[in-house]
């Protein structure tokens, strides 16, 4: 009796340390997708998210650690079919959830409400996916013509620099960069975080910064018209607000006007925005160009 309590507990103790996923349908039209498989068996959004928010806090009641990824239902056709699987099974979905544990944009669950939790989940899974998209376009950019060298990797060095260069110029503060790259039908956005106090080292995050720079070389290696904006908060001064245009793979500064312009203008509407308080809109201030052969 003791050696069956003591495996018992063993188990208990091991469903509590196995870090697990939960796929969640986040959007309802995602939802309503998943509804014409029979052996899925809700039928009410609204429900079947109160369901998962019901099962992420027990799991987290017993102190098993869970992260939450969006399920979508394309891919995962996509999956069954590349798979073999028949989708209407609850095998199917959670082979696929484990893939998405593998690779797929993930948000640890820490007791925060879904209606937190889903915004950051969707925020990094568009992240994930421009992220992919930029890589991608970088690595079909091919070789130049004229000397053999791989655009793509090029175009990425000389974002590094540019963004290095950058970030060395604007001085302490907390930085916030936006990077904004048409892309055929598509239009790359990346946001990066930099702080730097005093004359240390700037702190960057590893992640951030790789997505970053491969949106800004995108548009380097596709000649694109971008742009990139920096703000800059320092405690007691007003926010200073610079930009740039992305013109031949150069960083050429915007002037205060056009600088106005960009920050106050309705991008989905073009009507003009009320200047936000406390806020100084100045012009780019000029960033040393590492040289360029494409």
């Amino acid at each position: 009796m003791a050696h069956t309590h003591h495996i018992q507990a063993a188990r208990r103790t091991l469903r509590r340390e196995m870090p697990s996923t939960v796929g969640l349908l986040a959007d309802a039209h995602d939802f309503t997708a998943m509804t014409r498989y029979r052996t899925f068996t809700f039928d009410d959004h609204e429900a079947y998210l109160r369901q998962v928010e019901g099962v992420l806090r027990a799991r987290s009641a017993q102190g098993a650690h869970t992260t939450v990824a969006l399920f979508d239902p394309e891919e995962f056709t996509e999956f069954c079919t590349a798979h073999g699987l028949d989708p209407d099974t609850p095998r199917s979905r959670t082979s696929f959830t484990a893939e998405l544990a593998a690779g797929g944009a993930r948000v640890a669950y820490a007791g925060q409400p879904l209606d937190s939790l889903v915004p950051e989940l969707i925020n990094k899974a568009v992240r994930k996916a421009t992220w992919e998209y930029a890589t991608l376009l970088l690595a079909d950019a091919g070789d130049c013509a004229e000397c053999g060298q791989d655009i793509g990797r090029a175009a990425f060095d000389q974002a590094s620099q540019l963004l290095l260069n950058l970030l060395d110029t604007a001085g302490p503060g907390a930085h916030h960069l936006v990077c904004s790259i048409p892309a055929q039908d598509d239009q790359l956005i990346a946001v990066l975080h930099a702080e730097r106090e005093g004359a240390d080292p700037v702190r960057l995050d590893e992640r951030e910064t790789a997505e970053f720079v491969s949106v800004l070389a995108a548009g380097i290696a596709l000649h694109s018209a971008g742009g990139l904006v920096l703000r800059t908060c320092e405690p007691d001064v007003p926010d200073r607000l610079h930009g740039w245009r992305l013109h031949r793979g150069r960083l050429d500064p915007l002037t205060t006007g056009e600088v106005f312009s960009a920050y106050c203008t309705d991008a989905e509407t073009g009507e003009p925005l009320a200047p936000e308080p406390g806020v100084e809109y100045r012009p780019g201030f000029p960033i040393d160009q590492p040289d360029t052969h494409h």
